[in-house]
């Protein structure tokens, strides 16, 4: 595709079956590198807390520091559509998300926003798309709601936890949510997941039947203190920041990554 991918896109690509590749950013030379190498979405995530910040969660991440490497990564990116996490606590009622969206999108450059939850966020969901905002949801394990969790586990299994976030799908869907991404739920789980809304569904650690995969891109090359199971190191097979982006591309294109090593059940 040549020019700035939008929304509309990415739905053509899941209603012709091809894969949608997303990678997280958060300043601009990681943003350029990513838009330069054909990533469809580039997600300025508030995992930033933990791969830049050195924190053990996202919780402590401010919208000012949403807004100052949305802002950065957002400048950069020529062709990628720039999806933004909205910070925990930045979203606790529906004028507060809306001030809070808009000054993503003003002050940072984000052309989506991500916020976490499912039902429980429809009428948010619906107040921002009314606002011309488009939304992304996030369902399955909630990076800002582990205290609850009790840590980072795989959300989804049993019929009756799968049932419900098959429900706080179907429920951002209808509210007006654009796209969603699933994360660390059973492949099986999101295989119904992505087949059962309209809208693209993004999968990190959901396995290879999601309509696409996104990453950190601090695990896709190996600097992260740990690799997390659902991610690869791209960059250990041999050359250069670049090259280990393409080749995830191709992976995902290709539906060779992710393999059953990296997915839950």
């Amino acid at each position: 595709m040549s020019g700035k991918t939008g929304v509309e896109y990415l739905q053509r690509l899941k209603e012709t079956g091809e894969k949608i590749t997303s990678l997280t950013a958060y300043d601009a030379s990681f943003a350029r590198i990513l838009d330069a190498a054909g990533v469809e979405l580039v997600l300025v995530g508030d995992s930033l807390g933990m791969v830049l910040q050195g924190n053990d969660d996202t919780l402590g991440v401010s919208m000012r520091d949403m807004i100052y490497h949305s802002n950065m990564v957002s400048r950069a990116c020529r062709r990628a559509l720039v999806v933004v996490d909205m910070p925990y606590r930045s979203y606790d009622s529906v004028p507060q998300a809306c001030d809070n969206a808009r000054r993503l999108q003003a002050e940072g450059g984000a052309e989506v926003v991500k916020l976490e939850g499912g039902i429980e966020q429809a009428a948010t969901v619906s107040a921002l798309v009314k606002q011309g905002i488009p939304v992304c949801g996030h369902i399955g394990l909630l990076p800002q709601s582990i205290k609850k969790y009790g840590g980072y586990k795989v959300q989804g299994r049993g019929k009756a936890a799968a049932a419900r976030i098959r429900t706080d799908a179907l429920a951002l869907q209808d509210a007006g949510a654009c796209m969603l991404v699933m994360e660390c739920i059973p492949a099986r789980l999101a295989e119904r997941i992505s087949k059962d809304v309209t809208i693209p569904a993004i999968g990190i650690g959901a396995g290879a039947h999601c309509d696409g995969q996104v990453l950190v891109c601090y695990d896709l090359l190996g600097l992260s203190s740990r690799t997390p199971r659902m991610a690869k190191n791209f960059l250990e097979q041999g050359g250069d920041i670049p090259q280990a982006v393409r080749a995830y591309i191709r992976a995902v294109k290709t539906g060779a990554f992710p393999e059953i090593c990296h997915t839950f059940e």
